[in-house]
């Protein structure tokens, strides 16, 4: 899954894709590098992120679908829409995308009525406050019943095609990221297809600042706050390799799908894993 952000302050590139065209050329490579799924978005989702109104929200990502609808129109790739509100992804299912992705997990009436895939997502509260110390008795358990939860309502309620997502760094720590990740097996064997985003979130500049300082390992004692001045953070063109490489753990623990800005070598990485690669 490639990332299509239409935004102006998401964390990682705001505003980048401000038009039609910048939006459809950089969909363009995405495809071309080997994206099955063009997840767009016009609402951030950043830790702190003001809510879009829906009406705005439609404006950035109903231009783009549409263009995109017939870009993808004699390929195998497809459109996801980043939102957490019905309208929008109503809207977003006209212009041509297949399936909502979720932050809210909320949204799988709509994805019955529509006749769309549904991606649920963990997140705690919502991203203006879930970074306000968030507090797990044991975040592995509560992410997969809750996770598993929304999947059989969405099940239930006619939804056929549906994904379940940890949702790294929407309300964790660093602790909590990595015992989400270190314990993703758990999850995938509930039985629900299962997408891992990790792609330069925070976590990532903080691990990658401490090894490049000498500081080993991470303590949990350390990791009780993401927000914090104790620790450097890389910057985020410097997180590409960690962001793969967590990319690639999340498959081979078996995750379906991963959320990528960086699409060439997370399609190269997923070819070696499958042994879907030609050696000389």
């Amino acid at each position: 899954m490639g990332i299509l952000n239409l935004t102006p302050d998401s964390f990682s590139d705001g505003g980048e894709y401000d038009s039609v065209d910048k939006a459809r050329l950089h969909a363009e490579l995405m495809i071309a590098q080997g994206a099955q799924v063009i997840d767009v978005g016009g609402e951030s989702t950043r830790p702190g992120a003001q809510p879009v109104d829906p009406a705005e929200e439609q404006r950035r990502v109903v231009p783009v679908i549409e263009v995109l609808a017939d870009l993808i129109a004699d390929s195998s790739a497809r459109i996801s829409i980043d939102t957490r509100n019905a309208q929008t992804a109503e809207a977003a299912v006209r212009a041509g995308a297949t399936l909502i992705n979720d932050v809210s997990a909320s949204l799988w009436p709509t994805a019955a009525d529509l006749g769309v895939g549904w991606i649920a997502m963990h997140m705690r509260a919502d991203p203006q406050t879930m970074q306000n110390s968030p507090v797990y008795s044991d975040v592995v358990g509560e992410v997969r019943e809750f996770l598993v939860q929304r999947a059989e309502l969405a099940v239930g309620a006619g939804v056929e095609e549906v994904w379940v997502d940890p949702g790294i760094g929407f309300g964790k720590t660093t602790a909590h990221n990595l015992d989400l990740l270190a314990h993703l097996d758990q999850l995938v064997a509930e039985g629900f297809p299962v997408l891992v985003g990790s792609s330069r979130k925070r976590f990532l500049g903080e691990l990658i600042a401490r090894s490049d300082d000498g500081l080993g390992p991470f303590s949990r004692a350390e990791s009780s706050s993401d927000f914090t001045d104790a620790t450097r953070l890389v910057p985020l063109d410097d997180r590409a390799d960690g962001s793969l490489a967590t990319a690639m753990w999340a498959m081979i623990q078996g995750a379906k799908m991963v959320r990528v800005h960086e699409v060439e070598p997370a399609v190269q990485g997923a070819k070696i894993i499958s042994g879907n690669i030609l050696i000389p």
